[in-house]
Order: C-alpha cells, then structure tokens, then sequence
C-alpha cells in the first residue's frame, strides 16, 4: 500500500473514531428514551431491546415539558433576533470606521465571554428585583443579550474586514449611502458569519441554565433545561423520562442547525484559506 493510501486510510480511521465520539452521547440518549426503566439499568446495557414511547407519553401528558420548549423557544428567539439587529451594524461600525474608544469596545467586546457567569448571579438577581422582571422572558432576554451580543459583533466584524473595500468605494460612486451600503453590499457578502453567530447566539440561549433556574421560579415560565432538573429528585431517578425531554430539548436545536448548515459552513471555513 503507498504512503499516500496509507495516510488517507488512517485519515478516514481518525475521522470515523471522532464522529463516533461526538454521536454516541445522542445515540445512547435517544435509545435511553426508547427504553423503559428496567431495561435502562439492565447491567450489562441492552443494546436490542423493544422500543417504547412510554416516555414521550409521559412528559407530552404533562404540560410541563411543552410549555418549557415554548418558553424557550420564545427567549432563544427573540435573544437571537435581537442579537442580530443589534450587533451586524455595531460590526460593520468596528470594521469599516475609527473613532475613539474603539480599541477599548473591541477589547470589552472580546473579553465579555471571559466573566465567569456565576460571578454575576447575585447581582444580576438583586438588580431584576429592584426594577420587577423577575420572573418574565425579558429578564432572560436581556441577560442572554449581554453574553451573545459580543459574540455577533466579534464573528461579522472578522467577517465584515475580510470583504473589499472596493466594492464600498464602487457603490459611493453610483450614490448609495451608508445604509444602502450596509444592507446592500456588506450583509449578504457576510451572511455565513451572519449565520454561524446565528446559530451560536440560538445555541447558547437556548442551553443556558444558571440565570433560567436562578431568574425565573413560576413554573408557567420556566425554560427546557430547568425543567429538565426538576425529573432528577428524589431516591429513583426516570432516567426514561430525562433522556426523552433531552431529546426533545435537542430536536428544535438540530433542526435549526440543518437549516443553516450551508452558510455556517462557509462562515466557518471564510478566511481559513486565502
């Protein structure tokens, strides 16, 4: 066998080994759903077994898991459109002006994600408390906003440095303005990044649980992963149960992944290559 078979044989080795890494978790979560509690703590694991959907009977009897994935959908939504809105222009600011202070807005920009979010707990509670929205999505909204904002701004301004300057300079001599240069030129040429901060803006939204379990106590508002928690009490964990609403919890997030996935590609290989 050549060198160069060799290389791609043990290549396709090391890819087949890290995609079964990264899948097996969401495999033994579905299967886990699908099974009931007897099988689940068979030792050793029943790898064929009859499936059920006693689980995902269960947790959609209870109107507790459907209204959790509506809160969440409602806040990772409006987190991410918000997030959008706010941060493309900011980014296309970053990377076409000077003005002052702007080293020091990029420097917070970039280390926003560094802050350890359990630092902020506290304060973050006691502030909600004082000006009442503790206890609403927009308390959530706002909080998610201060996290993924940086991360929008971060990911299109890179994207946005990276397209010529000539094409601004062209549209300035058929006449367009500032906006019609934004909208026009530099949003489509950036929409991979545009996507790909997307999707982590949806993602991080749609996962987090510190500021949900900490900022939200009635039940009607509760996110997913709170939610989630609340199956793992007592002395006999439904571990059927758990795995199913994770499943549940992870479809919306794949679904809008797949969607998407042509553009994140792009947006995450721009600028890999020259």
């Amino acid at each position: 066998m050549s060198h160069s078979r060799l290389g791609s044989a043990l290549h396709a080795l090391g890819l087949l080994i890290v995609l079964a890494v990264a899948l097996f978790p969401f495999y033994w979560m579905v299967t886990s759903s699908l099974k009931d509690q007897t099988e689940l703590l068979a030792s050793p694991p029943h790898w064929l077994f009859v499936p059920t959907l006693a689980n995902y009977e269960d947790i959609f009897a209870d109107t507790k898991v459907t209204t959790a994935v509506l809160n969440s959908l409602i806040v990772a939504s409006s987190t991410t459109v918000l997030s959008i809105l706010l941060g493309t222009p900011a980014a296309y600011a970053l990377a076409r002006f000077e003005f002052r202070g702007k080293a020091d807005l990029w420097f917070w920009f970039i280390s926003n994600r560094m802050i350890s979010p359990i630092v902020l707990a506290l304060p973050v509670y006691l502030l909600s408390r004082q000006v009442g929205l503790l206890n609403t999505h927009a308390v959530l909204v706002l909080i998610y906003l201060t996290f993924n904002l940086p991360i929008v701004v971060w990911i299109c301004t890179d994207q946005f440095r990276s397209i010529p300057r000539d094409l601004e300079q062209s549209a300035r001599l058929e006449g367009a303005n500032q906006f019609d240069i934004f909208w026009r030129i530099y949003l489509p040429l950036g929409l991979p990044g545009v996507a790909v901060s997307a999707i982590f803006a949806f993602i991080f939204s749609w996962n987090e649980l510190l500021y949900a379990l900490v900022l939200i106590t009635s039940q009607g508002l509760k996110t997913a992963p709170v939610v989630a928690t609340n199956f793992m009490s007592g002395y006999e964990l439904p571990w059927g149960k758990i795995m199913a609403t994770g499943t549940v919890i992870v479809l919306p997030v794949t679904v809008f992944a797949l969607l998407v996935s042509r553009h994140m590609v792009r947006g995450l290989t721009m600028g890999a290559t020259k």
